[in-house]
């Protein structure tokens, strides 16, 4: 790729084969048109809205639904065929609404097109299409206007241009007009180039376009966008595996139960209906409807916890993270400039300690005086203003201008002097607006010696005797910016209320002093004044900004959040990895990751350290560095790439436009809600409502919770339906009579499981859910005993089942086959209590702490009674009333099931060491 950031302006307009005067002709310009097409984002690859209908047709568990299906029409059961194909309509339309919104992210890159823009052309400035610019055009650049392609300026009138959609930085950046002498800088560091969609914030100029349509940076994003493939999540690759497992079981099943009732002389009719109805038992189309309801619930609960989900797979998809990759500004940090040191030439003073409750701790040594001048002159040197939000609510005044200016002021409001007030005080006359050759900013003001500042403050009453400062001296000039700037034109120093001569050694102890501000991660501006006497001519910045005198420095960062620092500890005791990928400075970087524990080192890696390694390099590298900095798109996608390659499930966080190719395909893409781009939220899975870090952890623990519930519904479901299975297999081997009816099988099927495995959902957490790393991507869904439970469970569930019917028929009591279907049901309410946590014992957690559970096992309890109770119900399901005797032994052999796992649990316990402390559990 071209450097054009290094090479001189006058070179790139000749390479571009164009004029800065003048501009293209327009017979050249239309030539260029056709060569490299038409400035806009092109769209390639989109699936049609069919293929997306056929995604959601085709998946395995599906496809057994259906067929599940055909086969109940064909038998004429029409309510099983209706309810089995709801739940296949209820899945396709939400994976098909889920699929076609990810399809709209080009949708949303294409709306950051210009419409119009100023350019020249045949000597003449004109007003054209943005989509008709080409490599070669001069376009003139103004405040307010999004830039239309991307350029190298060639001239800057002190043009700071907003480039937060590119690099995720929100303050502007100064743009020049010069070469720059490094020939590897990222985005955000190349200061004389502009790219499309980025935002002119101040100032004005020209650049020459050097890229558009899909060349520019913006084109990029959209082309890695379209050839990001998304990768099925771990849950949908489990449940697919299952479909593929439980097809062939339910093959096998239908083979053996036919042929073995053909043997034994059953009616082939009656063998057929029941064999098929084994088939279906076996295959659980309830489970689909149920996954699809537990993650709608546990989406509406991440809502209220300020996580927005956009896509229902990712609510599982979240347990399974292993590494967070979080943005820095306004995720981990507050995006909000905060002064927190104060440097009076060798008096450091922490804003902290100036704060009213804190002040008394704060050293007498330090001038009151020079206090009150920096912290006048911060804010009155400033352009930024303080707008309280009263009808809003909101106590926190906001901040109207360049967020480093706002910390300024609001450093000063907090300890009484509001700029309003100094204003009055010293209203200013004239001013020298910052540009970044001379890298200050002066204002001059007027002594309006009988203002009374009118504030409940020991600051503003010093500053009420203006004679210690000025004299009679009328005006008062006050500069800031860049320290080794203000070095320059500074002869004298400001301490302890007097004047001194500014001194070499002073002048070393002033430059260390920036230095170690600077390289702890804070930005450091300073602060000079000097008396005026006569009003002066602005357009002569020599002779304003002379002989000034320094008073101080402001060390300024934008602070972690204060709930942060516990959600990275609970992210790593839950074994889950936060890295920092910022497009920040890697000072600033290391800072904020040191003080939330992110590092504990001082291993960064930058955006041109990366374009120096190799994929398999990267890879070693992804695996122990903590932070990265001053970080490019493709730099992010790399590092989302390398660590998927590893086998880590990533969680990408991003605001603009430059994250959503990393979001798109990461595992879990997080966008934010108050700062993000459309393009980002359009390919996030997730969008955090309060921008904010501990959000995620805490989706993080729901995604957890809810996988566990799915679990736990997953080894209900099969584990009753395989106790179903072993009576139906074992009863004739004992020489009894088909066991269960095929009606009687498709009730258990559908309504005893279902309501029961639905309220699995509500499940609260497990104590141990994020004090436990996260469970392998690639687990088998019957990995970590889940098989074996299911396995056993069944095999204890059909010897309870048949020691009771087998009883009853040995005995020749007529009951037997309703004592069968009364025992099936209860057993399954005994199993579904009993595994409600896979650890803990029911007496622990409590009864009522799933009340939606107890609901339905109660109702589904209810309904079987009325199958055997109610007349009209025992002719269509061919049951009889029973005795109290006989529903107090159907209860008590039941019971039997639910103390065999919970002796289970109690084994597991004490095997593992029973260490389920509260650590890490979430409030409900």
């Amino acid at each position: 790729m071209q450097q054009w950031h290094a090479l001189e302006s006058a070179v790139v307009i000749d390479q571009q084969s164009t004029h800065a005067i003048n501009g293209l002709s327009t017979a050249e310009a239309e030539r260029r048109l056709i060569q490299y097409g038409p400035n806009e984002l092109l769209e390639r690859g989109a699936k049609s809205i069919w293929w997306i209908v056929w995604e959601q047709l085709s998946a395995t568990m599906v496809l057994i639904l259906i067929i599940a299906a055909a086969i109940s029409a064909i038998l004429g059961d029409l309510t099983d065929t209706i309810v089995i194909l709801a739940i296949v309509l209820l899945n396709a339309i939400l994976g098909f609404t889920q699929e076609y919104r990810a399809e709209q992210t080009m949708a949303a890159l294409k709306k950051l097109a210009v419409p119009t823009v100023k350019v020249r052309r045949d000597g003449r400035v004109l007003e054209l299409a943005a989509r008709d610019l080409v490599p070669g055009d001069i376009v003139l650049l103004e405040v307010g206007n999004l830039v239309p392609a991307d350029g190298r300026i060639i001239e800057s009138v002190n043009i700071r241009i907003q480039e937060s959609a590119l690099t995720g930085e929100s303050e502007p950046v100064d743009k020049v007009a010069h070469a720059l002498a490094a020939t590897e800088l990222s985005i955000g560091d190349r200061r004389n180039m502009a790219y499309m969609g980025t935002v002119m914030a101040y100032g004005r100029g020209q650049m020459v376009v050097t890229a558009t349509g899909m060349r520019t940076e913006l084109g990029s994003i959209a082309a890695m966008l379209q050839t990001l493939a998304r990768e099925s999540t771990p849950l949908q690759r489990r449940l697919d595996q299952l479909g593929r497992t439980l097809a062939l079981i339910a093959l096998v099943i239908v083979g053996i139960i036919f042929v073995a009732g053909i043997l034994r002389g059953e009616e082939l009719q009656r063998m057929f209906l029941t064999a098929v109805s084994m088939a279906v038992a076996a295959v659980p189309e309830g489970l689909p409807a149920v996954v699809t309801i537990a993650l709608a619930l546990g989406a509406q609960r991440m809502l209220v916890r300020h996580a927005l989900i956009r896509k229902l797979a990712a609510v599982e998809t979240l347990g399974s993270v292993t590494v967070i990759c979080s943005d820095k500004t306004g995720t981990l940090t507050e995006n909000r400039m905060t002064v927190t040191v104060l440097d009076l030439v060798g008096q450091r003073i922490a804003m902290a300690d100036l704060q009213p409750e804190a002040r008394s701790s704060l050293s007498s040594s330090i001038d009151q005086r020079t206090l009150a001048l920096i912290l006048a002159g911060g804010a009155l040197c400033n352009d930024a203003l303080l707008v309280s939000d009263v009808q809003g609510g909101n106590n926190q005044p906001s901040i109207i201008g360049d967020p480093t200016e706002g910390a300024l002021v609001m450093a000063a409001a907090r300890l009484g002097l509001s700029k309003a007030a100094l204003e009055r005080a010293f209203p200013r006359i004239a001013e020298l607006p910052f540009d970044s050759v001379r890298k200050r900013m002066t204002t001059v003001h007027r002594v309006e010696h009988a203002v009374i500042l009118e504030q409940p403050s020991a600051y503003a009453s010093l500053l009420e005797e203006q004679t210690w400062l000025v004299g009679e001296t009328p005006y008062i000039a006050f500069t800031k910016g860049a320290v080794d700037s203000l070095l320059e034109v500074t002869g004298a120093l400001w301490r302890d209320g007097h004047i001194e001569v500014l001194t070499g050694q002073t002048r070393e102890q002033i430059v260390e002093t920036n230095n170690q501000l600077a390289l702890s991660g804070m930005r450091v501006l300073g602060v000079a004044f000097r008396p005026v006497d006569t009003p002066v001519d602005t357009t002569a910045p020599i002779q304003l900004e002379r002989d000034l005198i320094f008073i101080g420095m402001f060390g300024m960062i934008d602070p972690a959040r204060a709930e942060v620092k516990d959600a990275v500890a609970i992210c790593q005791r839950a074994g889950i990895r936060p890295l920092m990928i910022t497009g920040d400075h890697p000072l600033t970087a290391l800072a904020i990751a040191h003080e939330l524990g992110i590092s504990q080192d001082q291993q960064v890696l930058t955006g041109s350290e990366l374009d120096r390694l190799s994929d398999q390099e990267l890879k070693i590298l992804v695996e122990r560095v903590p932070v990265y900095a001053r970080v490019s798109p493709e730099h992010k996608l790399r590092i989302v790439q390398a660590l998927q390659t590893n086998g880590q499930i990533v969680a990408m966080t991003g605001d603009g436009v430059n994250d959503a190719p990393a979001l798109k395909k990461a595992d879990i893409g997080v966008a934010m809600g108050i700062t993000g781009t459309d393009v980002t939220k359009e390919a996030a899975d997730m969008v955090l409502q309060d921008d904010n870090f501990a959000t995620i952890v805490a989706a993080v623990a729901e995604g957890r919770v809810i996988f566990d519930n799915i679990r736990k519904f997953i080894r209900f479901l099969m584990s009753t339906n395989a106790g179903e299975l072993w009576v139906m297999l074992i009863a004739p081997l004992l020489g009894m009579p088909l066991p269960l009816l095929p009606l009687q099988i498709l009730w258990v099927n559908l309504v005893t499981d279902g309501l029961p495995a639905l309220a699995l959902s509500a499940e609260p957490p497990e104590q141990h859910a994020m004090r436990r790393p996260p469970h392998p991507p690639n687990e088998h869904i019957f990995a970590r005993g889940l098989g074996r439970s299911i396995l056993l469970g069944g095999i204890v569930m059909a010897l309870i089942v048949l020691g009771v019917g087998y009883s009853y028929w040995w005995l020749g009591l007529a009951q037997w086959q309703t004592m069968i279907f009364l025992t099936i049901t209860l057993t399954q309410m005994a199993n579904v209590l009993a595994i409600r946590s896979e650890r803990d014992s029911l007496f622990r957690i409590g009864l009522l702490s799933n009340k939606p559970l107890l609901g339905a096992v109660m109702l589904t309890v209810a309904l079987q009674l009325l199958l055997i109770y109610t007349p009209a119900l025992q002719g269509l399901f061919n049951t009889m009333a029973l005795s109290l005797t006989d529903l107090l032994i159907g209860i008590a052999t039941s019971s039997l099931l639910f103390w065999f796992v919970e002796l289970e649990k109690w084994l597991g316990r004490r095997r593992n060491g029973s260490q389920s402390g509260a650590i890490g559990t979430l409030p409900r």
